[in-house]
């Protein structure tokens, strides 16, 4: 890895860092492959040549503009890194799949067309990203592209049934009967996108297999687009099992929202372990979806942004109060 230091000269560290170096985390999100460390008044940049200067135009742009504004806001920074990823996208056609009901199914945000863009130059990718943001549905519309282009023979979709416990035993029903609930948003998006009678005969023979991530333990998936759906909800024992069942000429996506694990409190995710122990490996690609990507009801990016504040606010407070006690 290459290492560069920015040294900001003339600059409020509070006014261009953030409140706990809150716009440098920022643009550490957005570069999952590369470290970022603000020490004083030095910026750390150790990643890949090509990423460091990415970094440091972003840099050198919100150092210009806080001598011009005398402040960085993180809505600053979110645009200058959407000016960044809009920048190095290459023109592509945007349309994934034509819908049942007619309407075209194509990434709506920068975010999305990045996640399109990873998928098509890497075997494996990781899209994380709060709920809202499209990462599954644009999954979805990926995986079926490549059905219908002959890409692959079959769709994988896999999701980790933590609300009902992994046996799923003791739920009433058949198999399918058991899972429907936990596979729901799944099911919508292939309705939006597959004819039903279609879709019925896909599934029937296995061409779409919809499936708990327990059944894919021992198997090696070929020539397959494959989608694990909730990987916040992954034991790290799960995702390296998962990780490892890729076969030839087949396509994974990871997605997951780390703000909503329901593992016990004492369990690892095994999505956020995943992503650190796998960001320095090539052909695996890493997209990070925000609220600015949500494509539901315009409310739900005040909601998602309200929740950031309040926890964010909490966790100086819960801070504050634990450093006071131990004075």
């Amino acid at each position: 890895m290459v290492e560069k230091v920015i040294t900001l000269e003339n600059v409020s560290l509070i006014d261009f860092l953030g409140v706990e170096n809150k716009n440098i985390n920022e643009v550490a999100s957005a570069f999952p492959k590369s470290k970022i460390v603000s020490r004083g008044n030095e910026i750390r940049i150790k990643g890949s040549t090509t990423e460091i200067l990415k970094i440091n135009d972003i840099l050198n742009s919100l150092i210009e503009h806080y001598h011009k504004f005398g402040k960085v806001t993180e809505e600053n920074v979110q645009n200058y890194l959407a000016m960044e990823a809009e920048a190095e996208l290459p023109e592509q056609e945007e349309v994934l799949i034509y819908g049942t009901r007619g309407f075209t199914i194509k990434p709506k945000t920068i975010n999305q067309q990045k996640l399109v863009y990873a998928v098509s130059n890497n075997d494996l990718v990781f899209a994380l990203g709060p709920a809202g943001t499209g990462k599954t549905y644009i999954s979805v519309a990926l995986a079926v592209k490549a059905l219908k282009n002959k890409q692959v023979k079959k769709i994988i979709i896999t999701r980790p049934a933590v609300e009902a416990g992994e046996t799923l035993g003791f739920l009433p029903g058949d198999l399918k009967e058991k899972l429907d609930p936990y596979l729901r948003p799944i099911y919508d998006a292939l309705y939006d996108m597959v004819p039903a009678e279609k879709l019925r005969y896909y599934m029937e023979n296995n061409v779409i297999e919809i499936a708990p991530l327990a059944y894919m333990r021992g198997r090696t998936l070929n020539n397959a687009f494959i989608l694990l759906d909730e990987a916040q909800n992954t034991t790290p024992n799960q995702i390296k099992m998962f990780l490892t069942r890729m076969g030839p000429q087949s396509k994974v996506i990871i997605t997951g929202d780390t703000s909503q694990i329901d593992l016990p409190k004492k369990q690892k995710s095994g999505l956020i372990e995943a992503t650190r122990i796998l960001k320095d490996i090539d052909g695996i690609g890493f997209v990070a979806l925000s609220g600015k990507d949500v494509v539901r009801h315009k409310i739900v990016k005040d909601i998602i942004a309200a929740y950031d504040t309040y926890e964010n606010s909490h966790e100086s407070h819960t801070r504050g109060n634990t450093s006071g006690s131990n004075e």
